[in-house]
């Protein structure tokens, strides 16, 4: 069991602050995924919890011991980086073997460590395979395995799957999260830009905006109740509408915000006219953009194949509340 717990926490380099202040409660055995602009901190803050990087000023604690001078082999903490970082000349078992061979761990322990590792990961019959001779989602599911042989209280990821196609993100991601439930008990910490991965893993997400925090919840306490414009921008794909000006006047604030699968577009009706300027068609859902004079068009989630053309003029209507946000981009 590992609660991880950041206090007061910055770094500076030189005379730029990357992260401000960041006070931070992660529980036992939770799986919290960082997200946030580029340059917003988050890699940086992972490489201070592993110890890879020294912190300028605050405090890292796991289960009340204070690790913040602890070097990194000895803080219960394993990484998952995002280039997998194998030994190309060693075969999978040996490269998951080679912390356990390290720490002289018995030949038993560690033939009994891998091949639990392999089972779980489902590389049982890779064993005696080069890197070279692996898929990209295979050698992603190696330096897992490298990871969890040790045991770990904690484990960190940072955009593991970043350099995965499309069909292997999705894969990899669903052996993520089988991962998790096979390992209640150990906390993990996951880094990424991608939208998906965040909303679908994370039993809470922190957002972080130059280097501080912006807010902490459930991916659905973020992505229905953000905190800020900052928050309300970033969680959800396609990213929520934001007008400002006089669509938002009528609704008291300074800007609005309008989550795509909550408008509609008709052909007549009341709500605000614009003209199609493209649509998108994913099978079970378009999106259809339209210029309704806000500066950059809305998006519209419509159900299915959308029946409008490029160039018609249309009515995109709104059927759910907005959210409000006041001039310094908090919400209302």
């Amino acid at each position: 069991m590992a609660r991880l717990t950041i206090s007061n926490l910055d770094k500076r380099f030189g005379a730029f602050d990357i992260l401000k202040d960041v006070n931070l409660e992660i529980p036992s055995g939770e799986f919290v995924v960082f997200v946030g602009p580029s340059g917003c901190g988050k890699s940086t803050l992972l490489r201070c919890i592993s110890g890879l990087e020294a912190v300028s000023g605050g405090t890292l604690s796991i289960d009340g011991l204070d690790v913040t001078k602890v070097p990194p082999s000895q803080r219960g903490i394993a990484m998952v980086f995002q280039s997998y970082a194998l030994y190309p000349h060693m075969s999978v078992f040996d490269n998951m073997a080679y912390a356990l061979k390290i720490q002289n761990l018995s030949k038993a322990e560690i033939d009994t460590k891998v091949s639990d590792a392999a089972r779980k990961l489902q590389l049982d019959q890779l064993l005696d395979r080069l890197p070279r001779q692996l898929s990209g989602g295979q050698r992603q599911r190696v330096a897992i395995g490298r990871a969890i042989v040790r045991d770990p209280k904690v484990f960190l990821f940072d955009e593991p799957l970043s350099n995965l196609d499309a069909a292997l993100r999705v894969q990899t991601r669903l052996e993520i999260a089988a991962l998790k439930q096979s390992l209640p008990g150990t906390t993990m910490i996951y880094v990424t830009h991608d939208q998906v991965e965040a909303m679908t893993l994370a039993d809470r997400i922190v957002v972080l905006n130059a280097g501080r925090v912006e807010q902490v919840g459930t991916p659905l306490e973020l992505y229905e109740r953000p905190v800020s414009l900052i928050v309300a921008g970033f969680i959800g794909s396609p990213k929520m509408n934001l007008l400002a000006d006089g669509f938002a006047a009528r609704f008291g604030a300074s800007t609005i915000g309008v989550r795509p699968e909550h408008l509609s577009v008709k052909q007549t009706g009341e709500g605000w006219e614009g003209k199609v300027m493209r649509i998108e068609h994913l099978g079970s859902d378009s999106y259809v953009y339209v210029d309704i004079g806000a500066g950059e068009p809305v998006v519209v989630r419509a159900p299915g194949v959308a029946v409008f053309s490029q160039e018609d003029n249309v009515v995109v209507a709104l059927n759910e509340g907005v959210l409000r946000f006041d001039a310094e981009g908090m919400t209302i």
